[in-house]
């Protein structure tokens, strides 16, 4: 099988392509420049493992949470290779993407929202698959549910955000681990060939929260603007 994979839900652009496998990828700190990066990025991952566009079986992309521009550059990009050529499209989570980068077997993923808020939940990976003992949520940090038991591994920019998130629960923290197009084709593989990829019409981002700034009235009554 042969597929490309695109994560832009956060400050890095990532992309990786699959082939019977074998995973390049490559990935740079974008900024806002994701919808600039990505296709180039992704056009010479293609040279790279003498692959076409028209050879991919899939495409994958990080469906989210995340920022919103970049989930819609993800899923925009991954629908622009797939409709043409009728290719099934299937979005991964951008925590469990977050959970599969860092190696670790119980993390606690956790990604900066903004607004003080934070995308999280606690992943276990368990027989090949991750799963969740916190659902993914948009929480206050004070307010976030702590998983049951210890030894989870704190990841994400979340960390880095609000650095007492959960301390009592994690033995060790990577506020520099980000979710990666890498990490996205590990987990798309089994779930495209097991049949799971569904019509790219159908592919949409994966945003939890719906609000994306504050009011007027709120900035004037002292919260935090993004």
């Amino acid at each position: 099988m042969r597929f490309a994979a695109i994560e832009t839900s956060t400050e890095w652009c990532s992309v990786a392509v699959s082939v019977d496998g074998e995973i390049a990828a490559a990935e740079r700190r974008a900024g806002n420049r994701h919808s600039e990066l990505a296709l180039p990025m992704l056009e010479e991952l293609f040279r790279k493992t003498n692959t076409q566009p028209e050879m991919l079986d899939a495409v994958a992309f990080g469906a989210g949470p995340g920022s919103f521009t970049g989930l819609r550059i993800a899923c925009g990009l991954a629908q622009g290779l797939a409709l043409a050529r009728s290719l099934p499209v299937i979005g991964i989570p951008t925590l469990e993407a977050l959970a599969e980068e860092s190696g670790a077997a119980r993390v606690l993923a956790c990604l900066d929202a903004r607004m003080s808020e934070v995308y999280y939940a606690a992943l276990e990976r368990r027989d090949g698959r991750w799963h969740e003992v916190v659902p993914l949520q948009c929480v206050a940090p004070h307010a976030a549910p702590p998983p049951p038991g210890d030894g989870w591994l704190g990841c994400g920019s979340g960390f880095a955000a609000f650095p007492a998130f959960l301390q009592n629960k994690v033995t060790a923290v990577r506020a520099e681990i980000h979710p990666s197009a890498l990490a996205v084709a590990r987990l798309a593989a089994p779930r495209l060939a097991a049949g799971e990829g569904v019509d790219a019409a159908e592919a949409a981002p994966l945003y939890v929260r719906d609000k994306v700034a504050f009011t007027s009235k709120e900035l004037a009554s002292g919260v935090k603007s993004l």
